[in-house]
């Protein structure tokens, strides 16, 4: 009874993860793992990472899909991007798998109160629909996605995160593009840095495949889903970022300190 209970909440957690990452390109693993360790159960902060990695990249790499078909993804810019990040997110998981679990955990929470403030803080959206990388632009636009990249890519890594909440800023202060081709184009990314991070994670045995698959099943209604909404909720898009900023803010307050209390 206690491991179906566990199976409903992993499917439910990966509609979340799904529903955020096709909704405002980001959110999946910063609320995967609170919730592999608080509510699915999963005892360590690094098979939780590593877990919520791979659940993660492939419902992303669903959102890549969704929004490639409603033509949302700039290619070049993202691809770019997520080349100079999985550098990054190698570097930063082998780092990471070296950091106590709980101190992690503690860093972790640090980390998703400072992306929430940072989500309030934005206020850039983009207005260029039409910026495109090519060898004329290549000169203006190649610096900022190569340094945006592995900077977010490290960071990814590091937390076992698919950095979205980074990337889509990060992708609009390097481009200029909208925010609803940031989301789209941000997921390439956001697969990319999964998998690098989630490949060095099960390469040393810290990932639980069963978590992970049912994380994943649960991910791809919800990537549908938000997908959709992405779309037609395009002009609210502020509103929906700083209501979801509040909750990482009170979710990161929360794993900070049982993560602190625990290490200390």
């Amino acid at each position: 009874m206690e491991f179906a209970a566990a199976d409903l909440i992993a499917l439910g957690a990966g509609g979340l993860i799904g529903l955020t990452l096709g909704l405002v390109g980001a959110g999946g693993s910063i609320l995967a793992v609170p919730l592999l360790v608080y509510a699915v159960g999963i005892a360590s902060p690094h098979v939780a990472i590593g877990t919520g990695a791979v659940a993660v990249a492939a419902n992303a790499l669903a959102g890549v899909f969704l929004h490639a078909r409603a033509k949302t993804v700039k290619w070049p810019c993202a691809l770019v991007f997520a080349a100079a990040g999985v550098v990054g997110a190698f570097i930063g998981a082998r780092i990471g798998k070296m950091v106590d679990g709980q101190l992690l955990l503690a860093l972790f929470g640090l980390m998703m109160i400072a992306v929430g403030i940072s989500m309030f803080l934005r206020r850039g959206t983009g207005s260029d629909p039409d910026v495109h990388l090519d060898a004329a632009s290549a000169r203006r636009l190649l610096p900022s996605l190569v340094g945006y990249g592995f900077a977010v890519g490290l960071l990814s890594g590091f937390f076992g995160i698919g950095g979205g909440f980074l990337i889509v800023p990060g992708l609009i202060g390097a481009t200029n593009m909208p925010v609803l081709f940031a989301v789209g184009s941000s997921l390439v990314s956001v697969s990319a840095f999964g998998f690098a991070t989630a490949s060095s994670y099960a390469l040393a045995g810290l990932v639980d495949w069963h978590a992970a698959a049912l994380l994943l099943l649960g991910g791809i209604g919800g990537a549908a889903i938000g997908a959709a909404l992405a779309r037609r909720l395009a002009a609210r898009k502020a509103l929906l970022t700083q209501l979801f900023a509040g909750l990482v803010i009170v979710v990161g307050l929360y794993v900070a300190g049982k993560g602190a209390v625990i290490f200390l």
